[in-house]
């Protein structure tokens, strides 16, 4: 049956036609999106038509999907969230990992002072929902000294009640997300987060797998960067690893550059979660979008090495990486199905935030948040609410 047209003003209305539409859920081919006002009105098939909406053909080969949603930006563009954590900042970081197909962000701050983390808030919390900053992600400072990865270690500390003030204001940034150390934390740290909306993650950790339960018990729901920074598993110590890897409840991200996990450790993960409990983030630094192949990370100096970002000691400092490039590698490198692949770029970080109805997928009532996509899986362009960047 046809789809009549909205009854609103032409200005308004947009239809986006491809060979291959992704909804998230499934596959539509030879169809044609319907958006009217930001909004996805319908997926229908082309030979329905558009009737008078304005009409955008896609070139052959391309593929629509849902927008990217990343939980773990540091940097893009030239710039570190944590040498400037202001909205410009944050604005020019998002408009950096467009290009990549990433419509939705949350700009990562890793342990830096309590000033910088504060402004951050500020930054974020005038944002939110606008320019592609869904809110914030602190990532730290409450992390374990003992896998502190490139975290300076002067910045590294252990929580109190006390610290619940400052870091409740979350609470009131959009779609925000805290990573810690369950063992760095006093008993009901967790669950205060947790209740007040904030996503709580664990990550640089040592804890062990009771620790964790208990965490999870209070409200803990995710894991940052699968396998990095925390204790490896083994036959008798499952660890945080054995954890994420068993209990449902929670969602881990994982880095998949070919550098931070291995493509068959990766394919372990994916077969044992799900595609539901897997996300795919960047956990980019500056150099992405960008020619350079160096920058400062609270005075150490990172280089960019075939590919790797490390300090002078070797230690990895994040990736130079994006979503879209995070996606074709988990489809070539770690073999998964490109639905799941995609899937895990948006539809599960969406979830993971509790934004589904409006993100991560193109289902009627959804924000039209689409990247096109060429076989290759590189991305041509973005709409975000169904405007491409000028």
């Amino acid at each position: 049956m046809g789809l009549a047209p909205a009854e609103h003003g032409q200005g308004t209305r947009l239809a986006i036609s491809a060979e291959r539409i992704f909804d998230g859920y499934r596959w539509h081919n030879d169809a044609v999106i319907l958006i009217d006002r930001g909004v996805v009105q319908a997926i229908a098939p082309r030979d329905q038509g558009s009737g008078d909406w304005p009409t955008e053909m896609m070139p052959p080969g391309t593929m629509l999907a849902p927008g990217f949603v990343d939980l773990q930006v540091n940097g893009g563009g030239g710039i570190l969230l944590n040498d400037e954590p202001t909205p410009d900042a944050m604005r020019a970081i998002a408009r950096a990992h467009r290009r990549y197909g990433t419509t939705s962000c949350l700009p990562t701050l890793i342990s830096d002072t309590r000033a910088k983390a504060t402004a951050a808030i500020a930054a974020a919390k005038l944002l939110q929902g606008t320019g592609g900053i869904l809110g914030l992600h602190l990532e730290g400072p409450f992390i374990s000294r003992l896998r502190p990865g490139i975290h300076r270690d002067d910045f590294i500390l252990s929580a109190t009640s006390n610290d619940l003030d400052w870091l409740g204001e979350l609470s009131a940034v959009g779609s925000s997300m805290v990573t810690l150390a369950p063992e760095c934390v006093p008993a009901g740290f967790v669950k205060t987060l947790a209740a007040s909306g904030i996503r709580v993650s664990a990550g640089h950790s040592e804890a062990g797998p009771d620790t964790v339960m208990r965490a999870i018990d209070e409200g803990l729901s995710g894991v940052t960067h699968l396998f990095n920074a925390m204790p490896a598993m083994s036959a008798r110590k499952p660890g945080i690893v054995g954890v994420a890897l068993s209990d449902e409840r929670l969602t881990a991200g994982i880095i998949l550059d070919g550098i931070h996990v291995d493509p068959l450790v990766a394919r372990v993960a994916f077969s044992a979660k799900g595609w539901s409990k897997m996300t795919l983030v960047s956990d980019a630094m500056p150099t992405v979008g960008t020619t350079q192949d160096h920058f400062e990370l609270m005075g150490r100096r990172i280089q960019l090495r075939c590919g790797r970002l490390v300090s002078e000691n070797g230690t990895l400092a994040g990736a130079h990486l994006d979503l879209a490039s995070a996606v074709k590698n988990a489809v070539t490198l770690v073999g998964i199905s490109l639905d799941d692949a995609l899937r895990a770029a948006s539809l599960v970080p969406a979830r993971f935030l509790g934004i589904e109805q409006h993100r991560g997928t193109l289902r009627a009532g959804a924000r039209a948040d689409i990247v096109a996509l060429t076989t290759n899986l590189d991305a041509l362009t973005t709409w975000i609410a169904g405007k491409q960047p000028e």
